[in-house]
């Protein structure tokens, strides 16, 4: 799947929630007879129930959350950014930051905007981190949670300050989880994301649920290429917050990520096409010296196309096959070399 950094909005569906529960509890009684006017009462009064526990659920989750979440200036962009820990650490995307090394921050207590610096960036994933110059009394860390633990239906509060409309809060649902998307064709991250409706230009900001815990960190929404490549209305993506804490522990401990976690047959390769002009595999450019690939026997010129049971038809392709995999796990590669299908073993490496 293809995926922009576009953000799609999303109205909040509560109060035609409630209408329904409702009209449901006011029609019928269980014995088809006309019901008590008690039990009439007390089934108008329970949606009314449900309602203001939800509302409270909100806005407990909001003073929670909201005051660790920041809005961050670039040069020439806006985005978002969450609050790691108490000494100024700020993870955010790498395409909130782009390439600038300095930044100006507001945060919820502060009036005047903090600087800060780049600690490191990781594309591969679209995860930054960086740090406040001066870090101001009471600067509160939010707590990740374990994203893992994620449910599909998973009531979740996106945070972030969209269109410069700082401490913004929308609400959506948990579509599907452990999807993997690719930005930006042959190249960018490639990502296991929440999949959930998410507000316009909410990047690197919270994805947060109804236990005050960040699950994720917003960063891209899906494209639909029959309407000019335009943002698909109501479906967003977030980083799972497992993986935000790998990158940025690794940042905040060695200054740049050591371990990726990520799967790679350590070469280098470019999508191929076949006489139709459709994409027909990855052909391999350049082998790592004692690489995975190398060990497996894999040679410039062989053609890629499949990796395990997945069927392999271009880089993005490849990179989202490896996303599920882990560094170390074993499977198998097929490909052609002089026009004759071959399979392979192979140990994966790590990017």
């Amino acid at each position: 799947m293809d995926a922009s950094r576009t953000r799609v909005p999303y109205r909040l569906r509560a109060p035609l929630l409630v209408c329904c529960l409702v009209l449901l509890g006011g029609c019928t009684s269980g014995s088809g007879s006309p019901a008590r006017t008690e039990d009439t009462a007390s089934a108008r009064a329970a949606p009314t129930t449900a309602a203001d526990d939800l509302q409270s659920d909100y806005q407990r989750v909001v003073k929670d959350v909201l005051p660790s979440v920041v809005e961050i200036r670039t040069g020439n962009a806006l985005g978002s950014g969450v609050v790691y820990d108490g000494k100024g650490h700020i993870v955010t995307n790498a395409h909130v930051i782009g390439r600038d090394r300095a930044f100006e921050v507001t945060a919820a207590n502060s009036e005047q905007p903090l600087t800060a610096r780049l600690v490191s960036s990781y594309p591969e994933q679209d995860l930054a981190v960086i740090r406040l110059d001066k870090v101001p009394r009471g600067l509160k860390a939010a707590a990740f949670g374990d994203s893992a633990k994620v449910e599909v239906g998973q009531i979740v509060l996106a945070m972030g300050s969209p269109l410069g409309l700082a401490s913004s809060v929308t609400q959506g649902i948990v579509s599907a989880t452990g999807r993997t998307v690719s930005e930006g064709g042959d190249g960018g991250a490639t990502i296991g994301n929440i999949s959930a409706a998410i507000n316009p230009g909410n990047s690197g900001g919270a994805l947060v649920d109804l236990g005050s815990q960040v699950i994720g960190i917003p960063t891209l929404a899906a494209v639909d290429p029959e309407f000019g490549g335009g943002a698909a209305p109501g479906i967003g993506f977030a980083i799972p917050a497992s993986l935000v804490k790998t990158v940025a522990d690794q940042i905040i401990r060695t200054g740049h990520v050591t371990e990726s976690g990520r799967a790679a047959l350590e070469i280098s390769a470019r999508t191929v096409v076949n006489d139709s002009y459709q994409p027909a595999g990855v052909a391999v450019v350049d082998v790592k010296s004692g690489g995975a690939a190398d060990r497996a026997g894999l040679r410039a010129g062989d053609i890629i196309t499949g990796l395990g049971d997945t069927r392999i038809t271009t880089v993005t392709s490849l990179a989202e096959a490896l996303a599920g995999d882990r560094p170390g796990q074993r499977t198998t590669v097929t490909f052609l070399r002089d026009g004759h299908r071959k399979t392979v073993d192979v140990t994966l490496g790590e990017q």
